[in-house]
């Protein structure tokens, strides 16, 4: 049974559209994802559209889009980008936990691929501890 997880942010258009991309893509085998924001945008952020292309080869303009944190289902995990979100209406079992990460809108590729790598590094590690959990 895969662990269902939700990446938070408050308008759910950058770092945890990033993070539920990579966690699909990398581990869509133990992870069922989602994420979500208490606002939302109209659109996921441009630049990290075009980052996630150009270095994974993921269109999220087709795979996925804002939403609210109402609008997903129960899940096992709750992990927020760094943006300090609560979310008192999302319920989860399992833990919640932040990433701290900084928001890179407004911000050269540098900052978009240093977040994006990051985003990455903590997907992996969370896949880790999903097989261990899984075993």
């Amino acid at each position: 049974m895969k662990k269902k997880v939700a990446f938070v942010c408050v308008h759910n258009s950058c770092r945890s559209q990033i993070a539920e991309a990579l966690a699909k893509k990398l581990g869509g085998d133990v992870l069922e994802v989602y994420s979500a924001g208490t606002e939302i945008k109209e659109e996921i952020n441009p630049d990290a559209r075009r980052l996630m292309m150009a270095m994974y080869g993921i269109d999220m303009e087709k795979t996925q889009k804002s939403k609210l944190i109402q609008a997903i289902p129960p899940v096992d995990e709750v992990i927020t980008m760094g943006c300090n979100v609560v979310c008192p209406v999302l319920p989860f079992s399992y833990k919640s936990e932040d990433w701290g990460l900084d928001d890179p809108t407004g911000k050269g590729d540098e900052a978009f691929i240093n977040v994006i790598r990051r985003i990455e590094e903590k997907v992996i590690e969370l896949i880790e501890r999903a097989e261990e959990e899984g075993e």
